[in-house]
């Protein structure tokens, strides 16, 4: 499926995953989106820290020609928080993600979940690092992703840097910059309500969409559609 945008090939989109996955998954939006003539970008980042994460989104984003709407899942939301203060930076887009504010961390906004919220399950750290659960992983993470690629990718999990969920936020680009994001509805990662919240207080378009928190995976023409739905809003914007 495809989105109809009329895009021009300059527009450019980066795109940033989120913790215990790779870059890869995003392979469906990508198609969309080129097929649609944007000029798509995949960060690749380790996330071990937030801060070194930033630095290789933002070298992405400056190699870009043109302006850029940023586009994060999950984790990468936080990353996309920061790394969105790069003047190429036109727009957000968060997919089921975090959206802290200035002095928060993807830590302080866990800890603020309701207690009734599903709980991801998230073994004990080693080393420093995090994984889920590869048992419980299809359920929590990908429950409408097929089975087969689900279990792949709790099998390929990438750890998650304890440094990462605490690194903090300095200067939170959806104060300054428009933003878009879409709720999973299914999402048992990060609660619905959560993420109602965040997109809330971000003053973002929103958008919900049935799906787990592996949508980016499991609906891409919906993930693809939000992110053309930025970049027009982006050019109106640039042009009143």
């Amino acid at each position: 499926m495809s989105v109809t945008t009329g895009a021009a090939p300059n527009n450019n989109v980066v795109l940033v995953h989120g913790a215990f996955v790779d870059g890869s998954g995003w392979e469906a939006v990508y198609r969309i989106l080129r097929n649609d003539r944007f000029a798509v970008s995949i960060v690749q980042h380790p996330t071990i820290s937030l801060a070194d994460d930033v630095k290789v989104t933002r070298r992405v984003v400056t190699a870009q020609n043109g302006p850029v709407v940023l586009v994060g899942h999950s984790y990468g939301g936080a990353v996309i928080t920061e790394a969105g203060n790069d003047p190429n930076v036109v727009a957000l887009v968060y997919i089921n993600a975090f959206a802290p504010d200035n002095g928060e961390s993807v830590a302080t906004l866990t800890k603020e979940l309701p207690p009734d919220a599903p709980v991801a399950p998230l073994l004990p750290p080693q080393d420093g690092y995090l994984l889920l659960d590869k048992g419980k992983f299809p359920a929590a993470f990908a429950a409408d992703v097929d089975p087969a690629r689900a279990a792949f990718m709790a099998d390929a999990q990438l750890p998650w840097g304890v440094e990462a969920v605490a690194g903090t936020i300095s200067q939170a680009a959806w104060r300054t910059k428009p933003s878009w994001y879409l709720i999973a509805t299914g999402d048992r990662m990060i609660p619905p309500q959560a993420q109602r919240l965040m997109a809330q207080r971000a003053g973002a378009t929103v958008i919900e969409v049935s799906g787990s928190h592996a949508i980016y995976v499991s609906q891409p023409a919906d993930v693809a559609g939000i992110i053309a739905a930025a970049s027009k809003g982006a050019m109106a914007m640039a042009r009143s």
